[in-house]
């Protein structure tokens, strides 16, 4: 009776303690939590680096292998710099804590009946494996192993960029273009905020103030809140440098400093996918023993932000023989996007929205535009 008791009192998934994890160490963790967890995940690859490396993604839910009607999905992809380490560190506990309380944590266990939620430690292995600790500002190990800045490689709507894109972006891109995605953050180094899109703009996108606004401006404002608010310490527009200072712990990033060819200008523009970038640590690569404060400043705020993607309004649009229509455009009005929202091969849709009265405005090629109003006002 007392082995038995000691051994329900181990942890489900083991090996996993608050240090660095490098590539091996890494691939051991996710491939142990799909063998333990069968049932709630799927461990795949998209691709791999410049030097071979598999950029791993697991995926958890109740159809961890596949999308299903009506399940939205959700990406947290880390270490897109291979110098900004805490971001890897922090989804790998993700992982363990997702998995450790589903059907014990009733808040986890509804997220997970509820959304696909995709996690990605890491999308820069290459550079991770010689980045080196303590190096606070240093670039060694920020870019691939091209020398190439990832999150400047990506296709930039606003401005032409000439860069080569590279393996680990294309693979990027190729899952993003799947349609599948609703919402995503990823998570980087190098201060304290959550910047939400413009990265970059032009004159119909940038305001007197110089914040370049998306259509959907409110939603990522609460996005970017929601995450920074959750944090332990975000909000208290702590100061990592004398230069940068956020009010309320968040920014537009093009009102911070312009990036061309950033990831979530790309997943929104061409993804139909809202992302934001969570800096996460003053230093690029922190110390292994505050790696647990870290997890203990962001576990709350990485639930809650994965919490909206149940924001707003989804459905499906079919045919009068009940069959799904695919590369239908659903949007509301005012909110017209610059590649319009469409129904994927299942006729969804799904659209983050705020609470507030709307106007839905649904269009093909060969059909009229219908017009539907109504009142979004979640429950509690």
């Amino acid at each position: 009776m007392g082995i038995l008791s000691l051994l329900l009192l181990l942890p489900l998934v083991s090996g996993l303690d608050f240090r660095y994890h490098h590539t091996k160490e890494l691939e051991a963790f996710l491939k142990e939590v799909q063998k333990n967890f069968p049932a709630i995940t799927h461990l795949y690859s998209i691709g791999k680096s410049v030097q071979g490396r598999d950029l791993w993604v697991l995926a958890l839910g109740r159809s961890p292998t596949q999308h299903k009607i009506g399940i939205p999905e959700f990406k947290y992809v880390g270490n897109m710099h291979g110098n900004e380490a805490i971001g890897r560190e922090l989804l790998l506990h993700l992982i363990k804590y997702l998995v450790e309380s589903d059907q014990h944590d009733p808040v986890i266990t509804k997220l997970i009946n509820h959304t696909r939620i995709h996690i990605m430690p890491s999308m820069n292995p290459d550079g991770f494996e010689v980045s080196v600790m303590l190096q606070c500002a240093s670039t060694i190990g920020r870019y691939n192993a091209n020398r190439k800045d990832l999150n400047r490689n990506f296709p930039d709507h606003f401005t032409t960029n000439n860069e080569i894109i590279q393996p680990e972006t294309k693979a990027v891109m190729n899952w993003i273009n799947t349609g599948m995605f609703v919402l995503s953050a990823n998570l980087h180094g190098g201060a304290l905020v959550a910047s939400y899109p413009f990265d970059n703009g032009n004159r119909v996108t940038i305001d007197a103030n110089g914040v370049s606004k998306t259509v959907d401006d409110d939603v990522f404002v609460h996005l970017a809140s929601t995450y920074a608010n959750n944090h332990r310490t975000m909000n208290k527009e702590i100061v990592c440098d004398d230069m940068n200072y956020f009010k309320d712990g968040i920014t537009n990033g093009y009102h911070w400093y312009i990036v061309k060819g950033s990831m979530q200008d790309y997943n929104y523009v061409w993804g139909q996918c809202f992302d934001i970038t969570l800096e996460l640590s003053c230093c690029h690569y922190p110390s292994e023993d505050k790696i647990q404060d870290f997890w203990d400043d962001n576990k709350i705020a990485l639930i809650e932000y994965i919490k909206q993607i149940h924001l707003g309004v989804k459905g499906r649009v079919l045919n009068q023989k009940n069959k799904p229509i695919a590369n239908v455009i659903v949007e509301v009005q005012g909110r017209t996007h610059i590649c319009p929202y469409v129904t994927n091969k299942n006729g969804e849709y799904y659209l983050l929205l705020l609470p507030g009265v709307y106007i839905l405005n649904v269009s093909t090629k060969l059909l009229s535009s219908i017009l539907l109003y109504f009142v979004y006002c979640p429950g509690p």
